[in-house]
């Protein structure tokens, strides 16, 4: 009891820093670059300050100032010049984020961990993330894993170190593993999108990924906003099936299910700090409304502190500069 007790003893000068409970560093980050195969030069994300999309010959030189910031690894996402009602853009060896990623690694090797979102919105003509039936513009799940696994292996062929699945079908992981076991990638992991909310929160990200649907909307393979124990089950089939790291998107709003996830199922979790995230706190700091560095080190640390072992975000190479 005060006055025997002072809580503020322990919160001055170096004591503090030696009482911190949540340490957030460059080595928990995660780079999220978008590598366009219709330009040659680089193009700004107008609703995301600082994000650009890549032409092909530029993504060794962002690759290479991530890595020399000491963020450990990166995650591509590819636009296509052709899309097509099945995104047959997305797994051939010559197509954009195969040769992104062998560009990577031919020159960072080891230097740099790639990983690759596994989907097809950004790759399909109707922007949705598997096959459709336009008749009844429902997203069919089946038909769609074949395409996933094809996906993966491409990835891995062109030397991606993680697949990332993120189109929430059933069975994704199965058939992923399966199909990278088949071709003899058995030590390639699997980060899944396990709890993907269908969220208001990823609309600069499709402006970024040009990633837009035609019809519709998500909400039938995302998940609803208001369940958690729903995103505990996500989790759990997911890591029967085979995933070796797990995911929560977004992440600010969803921190009660990153807690929950990550003492549950004590595996490594990762969670993307989304773009509509990111975009909020950048324009709340263009209007000198909130300091930019503040906001966005104390909203990566609640995503540490909730239980992420991996953070996904745009700030990446801004937090990294900022903690050097």
């Amino acid at each position: 009891m005060f006055p025997q007790v002072r809580m503020r003893r322990l919160r001055s000068g170096k004591i503090r820093d030696m009482v911190r409970e949540t340490e957030l560093s460059a080595n928990d980050l995660i780079y999220p670059m978008f590598v366009d195969e219709t330009i040659d030069s680089t193009v700004e994300v107008s609703s995301m300050p600082g994000v650009q999309r890549l032409p092909l010959d530029k993504v060794v030189d962002d690759a290479k100032d991530a890595a020399d910031l000491g963020i450990p690894a990166l995650i591509l996402f590819g636009i296509p010049e052709h899309k097509d009602e099945t995104g047959t853009s997305s797994y051939g060896e010559e197509d954009i984020v195969q040769q992104a990623v062998r560009a990577i690694k031919e020159d960072l090797g080891k230097d740099m961990v790639v990983m690759t979102d596994v989907c097809m919105c950004e790759y399909t003509s109707h922007g949705h993330c598997g096959i459709v039936n336009f008749e009844t513009e429902e997203v069919l799940n089946d038909p769609t894993l074949d395409i996933l696994g094809k996906i993966a292996v491409s990835h891995a062929k062109a030397g991606a170190d993680i697949v990332a699945p993120s189109g929430m079908m059933d069975g994704m992981i199965s058939a992923m593993r399966t199909a990278l076991d088949e071709e003899n990638f058995k030590n390639i992991p699997i980060m899944s999108y396990a709890a993907k909310y269908s969220s208001a929160f990823y609309g600069p990200f499709r402006d970024a990924a040009d990633s837009g649907f035609q019809f519709g909307d998500r909400s039938a393979y995302q998940m609803d906003p208001a369940n958690s124990d729903e995103a505990i089950r996500e989790v759990e089939l997911d890591i029967l099936e085979g995933a070796d790291m797990v995911m929560v998107k977004p992440a600010l709003p969803y921190l009660d299910i990153i807690y929950r996830i990550k003492h549950e199922f004590k595996m490594p979790t990762a969670a993307y700090n989304v773009s509509g995230e990111y975009s909020m706190l950048k324009a709340a700091a263009e209007k000198g409304w909130l300091d930019e560095n503040k906001v966005m080190y104390e909203s990566l640390m609640s995503i540490k502190r909730a239980g992420a072992d991996m953070i996904l975000t745009y700030f990446a190479k801004d937090l990294a500069r900022m903690l050097k």
